[in-house]
């Protein structure tokens, strides 16, 4: 058998070193479906779109309609979850982030005019009767409960203000309850009680029930009555 001249047989042994090298380095290199040590950047009117096996869109983000930019995050059924868009096609438009249930209802959106909450309308307390002696009021020496409301736990914390009075002559303590417990410390009528506190000792496991917030009141001396009337009451978040 002829022997190979030794320049080909080099070139052989650098063409086997060379195929070796780069088939390792495609081996070590991270698979094409995935991102180490860097992100996408996708520009000039690029997207992302996230189809289901059925070809329902699930996740939308990148150019839209025009020079618009947007954001929609939909159910595997295909109906919208959340959104970032404004629809009027252009780059300066004002886009409200918008969350909406099962039904395509829009739930929760901010005002993209001036700042806030755009939805839901939120109920707030009407004007009180400032007529005292119409106010919730007792003239008993014991604790009695003289208002009592029941809402749903959707927040950690719960602000009570109320104004306190004491008939003529008469003087008396103001305490609120909440699900039985105290909250706060009570008050000589006469004074504000303005307090703020947890709605519940395990906010977890009461989620989405009821809680009963009950106001108490009692005659320490004289002849006349308490009274007390809450003007302000709202949940808020954990402080």
């Amino acid at each position: 058998m002829a022997q190979l001249p030794e320049d080909i047989i080099d070139r052989l042994t650098a063409m086997e070193r060379r195929i070796q090298q780069l088939s390792t380095a495609v081996n070590t290199r991270p698979a094409l479906n995935k991102i180490s040590g860097g992100g996408v950047d996708i520009t000039d009117g690029g997207w992302i779109q996230v189809h289901a096996p059925n070809g329902t869109p699930v996740f939308a983000v990148g150019a839209w309609e025009g020079a618009e930019y947007g954001l929609a995050l939909n159910r595997q059924t295909g109906e919208h979850a959340l959104t970032l868009f404004n629809g009027d096609g252009t780059a300066t438009g004002k886009q409200p982030v918008r969350i909406y249930d099962i039904g395509g209802h829009e739930i929760i959106s901010d005002d993209v005019k001036t700042g806030g909450l755009a939805r839901p309308w939120l109920a707030l307390l009407p004007p009180q009767d400032l007529g005292v002696t119409r106010w919730p009021q007792t003239n008993s020496a014991s604790w009695t409960p003289i208002a009592r409301s029941r809402n749903p736990v959707w927040q950690p914390q719960l602000r009570l203000y109320m104004p306190t009075a004491a008939g003529s002559g008469t003087q008396g303590q103001i305490k609120v309850l909440v699900n039985g417990a105290d909250f706060g410390s009570a008050v000589s009528a006469g004074s504000v009680f303005d307090h703020t506190g947890p709605v519940s000792a395990n906010f977890d496991a009461d989620f989405a029930g009821l809680f009963t917030v009950e106001v108490q009141a009692q005659v320490t001396s004289g002849t006349g009555s308490v009274y007390a009337q809450p003007q302000m009451m709202f949940g808020i978040q954990s402080t």
